[in-house]
Order: C-alpha cells, then sequence, then structure tokens
C-alpha cells in the first residue's frame, strides 16, 4: 500500500475510533500524573497490556505522546492511524526488529521530556507478562513508570494471543493508574522490575475486571498491588 492509501486507512481508522470512543462512558480511578494538580512537566512512562491498546489509544489521543511501532506492514498502518489519533511520530522498531533503534529513540524523545506509552507485553506476548525492555527505557530516560489498567463493560474480543478487547458503542470504560515505579539509574533487577510491573498491572486489570464483569481468557491469579 503507497502512502497515499495509508494515510487514508489511518485516517479512516482513526475517525471510526474516534467516533466510537466518543460514546464510551469513561471514568478514571487512581492519580493521573498527568493532570493532579501540580502535576510536574517531566517525562513519564505508561505501561499497560496489549488487551487494551484500542482502549489505550482513545484514551491518550492528542497528547503527543511518545510510542513504539513494528516496522511490519501492519505497524505501517497502525502508524497512520496514530498520526491522526494526536501521537508523536512513532519510533519504529520492535523487539523483533530494530528493537534497538527504537528504544534509543524513545529514550531521546523522554530526555527531552516527552511521554511515552507503550505495551508491556507486546509484540508477541506471553499474554499479561512485562518484557525486560520497559524496564530498560525506565531506565535508561530515568522516568517513573506507571502502570495503567482499562477494561469495559461490554466488548468485542478478538481471538488473538493477547486478546485484544475493543468497548462496544457505549459501553463503560474505566482506566486505572498505579503508583509510579522507580527504576535506579545504576544495575537493576530487570526480571524483579518486570514482576512488580506484572503484579501491578494484573491486579488492577483482575480488579477492573471483576467489576465489569468482563471474564479475560488470559486472567493470572489474583496478586495484591506491590506497595513502593
Amino acid at each position: 500500500m503507497g502512502r497515499l492509501g495509508l494515510a487514508i486507512v489511518g485516517w479512516l481508522g482513526a475517525m471510526l475510533l474516534r467516533t466510537i470512543g466518543a460514546t464510551w462512558r469513561v471514568s478514571v480511578e487512581g492519580v493521573n500524573p498527568l493532570t493532579a494538580p501540580g502535576a510536574a512537566p517531566v517525562a513519564r512512562l505508561g505501561v499497560f497490556w496489549h488487551r487494551n491498546i484500542i482502549a489505550a489509544c482513545h484514551f491518550f489521543r492528542d497528547a503527543d505522546f511518545g510510542v513504539s511501532v513494528s516496522r511490519s506492514r501492519d505497524g505501517d498502518l497502525v502508524a497512520a492511524l496514530l498520526r491522526y489519533m494526536g501521537y508523536a511520530p512513532p519510533a519504529r522498531g520492535s523487539s523483533s526488529c530494530a528493537g534497538s533503534s527504537s528504544l534509543r529513540a524513545l529514550v531521546r524523545e523522554m530526555r527531552n521530556g516527552r511521554t511515552a506509552s507503550i505495551v508491556a507485553d507486546g509484540p508477541r506476548g506471553p499474554a499479561r507478562c512485562a518484557k525486560a525492555g520497559v524496564v530498560v527505557l525506565g531506565q535508561l530516560a530515568q522516568a517513573p513508570i506507571y502502570p495503567v489498567a482499562f477494561s469495559a463493560s461490554a466488548a468485542w474480543r478478538a481471538g488473538s494471543w493477547d486478546g485484544t478487547i475493543v468497548p462496544l458503542p457505549f459501553a463503560r470504560v474505566v482506566c486505572a493508574f498505579g503508583q509510579p515505579i522507580h527504576v535506579s539509574a545504576d544495575e537493576v533487577d530487570e526480571g524483579a522490575v518486570c514482576s512488580q510491573i506484572d503484579a501491578a498491572l494484573n491486579a488492577m486489570t483482575n480488579d477492573l475486571d471483576a467489576r465489569l464483569g468482563y471474564k479475560d481468557p488470559n486472567r493470572t491469579p489474583d496478586q495484591p498491588v506491590p506497595s513502593v
């Protein structure tokens, strides 16, 4: 598909998402670090599960956030859509294709003050299991990592590895912000930090799903949200 075709498809996809998203009854739980009184203008890293990519894309629209998108054909379509959803030009790459260049680009943007929003378990899973790249990005950019969970009262679920959910028109959608996870600039235990992210995101996700009546086939055992 040529540039014109990508632009058209991206615009149509963005308009559809904006239209459907405008009908959602969205509420926020926890402290949104971007809108909290006295919030400092510093870079932050918001992480969420891949299943919530549609809800997150709409929620963080028009904020000029930095994102990472794969260099695949699907990634070209996603990048085109994000352009019309108000995101910064994406850093292209993934854990399986040019990941290091994508990481370096996001680090540069965040050091210049731009907040980034990325999937913690992408691009291929396993579902609801954070990748070490999230920790590396937070460490190199020296930005706090904010777990962000979403759920919906009514949603269509894809048959993909992550069980991507698309909230239906007029559904209730809840976005929950967890406590920030700070990563030292010195040597860190990436596995331990990933486990902390997993525990926070999964506990919040399970809680939201239970309250909204959504059943996730990738649900993990209940865990307490770790204190930080």
